[in-house]
């Protein structure tokens, strides 16, 4: 890595961010799902100062109880603290402690960066909140944990419910959607809340962000065999139901899924479609009808044609750099280099044993402009996306550091993007988080 490392030196110069490592990760045998998406969580600012936070101010890493949240710690710690710029770090420990935590991931088989992505959030949150549980039953402890606002209410064994315990992960990631039910008899409109970690939602042939973010907040008709039970009206109804972001999360992930069942084959399918999507984003608050903008800043694709196979690389934005990262090889592209990877099918060729593929449907994240007239959202989004020829892609939008939570009133999903056109709508399916 040296050769490499000193070419990606030179190619920066003076360039290169003062106190910023880039650094590639130790392959394991087919762990490029996990090295991708530790490069996009590192490069997701928020997330990355939050878990060096809590390395630095809770007890010594080597002294607590290994968990994955103190290896991913260790792992961040290692990268950041490096005296040299650049190089190849082995994530030989987090690795280890991550299959020992979960069989799924115990194979050499081609794992999923979606499914990893889940597990991993889910984790840290089981951990964070067990060692705020901890605390608060400590009787030196003064100060209470934060509770989650409008967050779903875990029921104590005496029967009293109790808000759940927030933790920096939920910061980040979770964000809260309003299911609302009209009944088209008696005109009663139920509403459920429900948190979530990412959304799911399906594709179609020639669709864009722009409407799997609008077909969000679409309305849908129950009726025939889908009716709704009313409660007012204690009987089936045909009803109009509404999905909109209560409150949206700092980092959203959108998992546009690209595998359909045939049954015809006994198997699943590749949907090839071709899925535009932006380098600017914008979404309009109807209520308010203030917009937020994000900026592109990072990317996780799947090289190969199946779920079985293939190999994961990431693309992050780092201090209006562009680097390419590809397990232990980091390198520098223009940023005309990340446009043409969209939507086109470029032959992959790569001397790792991970089958040949195509380059294209890169991850991408967006950080909020300065023009953002609500950047007191704060944090970040992240999103996952199946694009053209891809399996899993990342996208991150970041829209700034919250300082406080507004009383949100829902969002609908009005997107306005620049240099993408229109596509019909697609189906809501959300994957939800804790």
């Amino acid at each position: 890595m040296g050769a490499a490392g000193s070419k990606l030196e030179k190619a920066l110069g003076d360039q290169f961010p003062e106190g910023e490592r880039y650094f590639g990760l130790e392959n394991f045998g087919n762990t490029c799902y996990c090295n991708s998406v530790l490069q996009a969580l590192y490069f997701c600012v928020p997330f990355r100062e939050h878990l060096l936070e809590y390395y630095g101010n809770g007890k010594s890493i080597g002294d607590a109880e290994e968990n994955l949240l103190t290896c991913l710690a260790d792992l961040f710690t290692q990268i950041s603290s490096q005296k040299k710029k650049t190089g190849v770090i082995a994530p030989k420990r987090f690795v280890q402690r991550l299959k020992k935590q979960n069989e799924l991931f115990r194979s050499y088989m081609h794992q999923d960066a979606h499914e990893f992505l889940n597990f991993l959030l889910n984790e840290l949150v089981d951990i964070l909140e067990k060692e705020a549980q901890a605390v608060k039953s400590d009787p030196e402890t003064s100060s209470p944990p934060e509770k989650i606002a409008n967050g779903p209410k875990h029921a104590q064994a005496n029967g009293v419910s109790k808000e759940p315990l927030v933790t920096w992960v939920h910061k980040n990631f979770q964000g809260i959607l309003t299911n609302e039910t009209r009944c088209l008899q008696c005109e009663t409109v139920t509403a459920r809340d429900e948190t979530f970690f990412d959304l799911s939602l399906d594709i179609e042939q020639n669709s864009s962000i722009t409407s799997c973010l609008k077909n969000f907040s679409s309305t849908e008709t129950l009726n025939a065999e889908d009716k709704f039970f009313c409660d007012k009206c204690c009987s089936l109804q045909e009803a109009q139901k509404r999905m909109k972001i209560k409150k949206p999360p700092h980092i959203l992930v959108i998992h546009l899924k690209r595998f359909k069942y045939i049954e015809q084959l006994g198997r699943y399918k590749k949907l090839s479609y071709r899925v535009v999507f932006p380098l600017e984003l914008k979404l309009s608050n109807t209520v308010e009808d203030a917009d937020i903008e994000y900026s592109l800043f990072a990317v996780v694709v799947h090289v190969g044609s199946g779920p079985n196979h293939g190999h994961y690389v990431s693309l992050v934005k780092s201090h209006n750099h562009w680097l390419f990262f590809d397990d232990e090889n980091v390198e520098m592209i223009d940023e005309s280099a990340v446009q043409t990877f969209f939507g086109s099918a470029q032959e992959y060729s790569s001397n790792t044993d991970h089958g040949d593929g195509f380059y294209c449907s890169w991850l991408r994240i967006f950080q909020q402009q300065k023009s953002n007239p609500i950047g007191n959202l704060g944090g970040a989004i992240l999103i996952l996306l199946n694009l053209f020829y891809s399996f899993v892609d990342l996208v991150r939008f970041d829209i700034g550091s919250p300082s406080t939570d507004p009383p949100f009133s829902c969002f609908d999903l009005d997107v306005t993007v620049a240099r993408f056109t229109e596509a019909g709508p697609v189906n809501l399916d959300v994957s939800r988080g804790r």
